[in-house]
C-alpha cells in the first residue's frame, strides 16, 4: 500500500510541476549567435552560450546540432556529448551542478581587477610576496631553520 501512496504523490508532484513551470517545445544550437536556443511553452525564448553550461564548455558547434527534448519537458539532453539539462534549473539560473557553479564563480573572482585587489597586491608584494610554503621539517620543528648550512 505504501508503494501505491508513493506513485500517487509523486504523480501528483509531477503534473503540479508541469502546471507551474513551463515546458521546452524545441531547442537547436544557432550558430550564428552561437547559442543554444530553448522554446519555451509559454511562447517564450530562453538563449545561452553553452560556455556557462556544464558538459557543454569545450563542445564545437557539430557536438551542439542534435538536441533531445525529454517527454516531459524538462530535460534537453545532448546526445553526442552525453549531456542533460534541467530545464526548471535553467529557468532559475543554474546550468550546472552547485559545485560546478561554485566553481565557475571562484574563476571570475580570481580574475578580478578592482582597484581594492590591485591595491592589496601591491602592499603584499611591498612585504616581500606571498610567503613560501613549510617544509614538514618546518612543521616538526618549529624554531629551527628549513635550511642548514655547514661550512668546512
Amino acid at each position: 500500500m505504501a508503494l501505491h501512496d508513493n506513485f500517487e504523490l509523486a504523480s501528483q508532484r509531477a503534473t503540479d510541476l508541469q502546471a507551474s513551470i513551463p515546458r521546452a517545445i524545441s531547442a537547436h544550437y544557432d550558430r550564428k549567435t552561437r547559442r543554444i536556443v530553448i522554446q519555451l511553452s509559454s511562447n517564450l525564448e530562453v538563449r545561452f552560450s553553452p560556455r556557462d553550461a556544464q558538459g557543454l564548455e569545450q563542445a564545437t558547434p557539430s557536438q551542439l546540432d542534435e538536441i533531445e527534448i525529454s517527454p516531459s519537458g524538462f530535460g534537453i539532453h545532448f546526445p553526442k556529448l552525453d549531456a542533460d539539462l534541467y530545464l526548471p534549473a535553467i529557468l532559475e539560473g543554474f546550468l550546472g551542478s552547485k559545485q560546478w557553479m561554485a566553481s565557475r564563480l571562484g574563476q571570475v573572482g580570481g580574475r578580478s581587477r578592482s582597484v581594492a585587489k590591485k591595491a592589496a597586491a601591491k602592499r603584499n608584494g611591498r612585504l616581500g610576496g606571498r610567503p613560501r610554503r613549510r617544509s614538514k621539517n618546518d612543521l616538526n620543528n618549529p624554531g629551527e631553520p628549513s635550511v642548514r648550512i655547514i661550512r668546512p
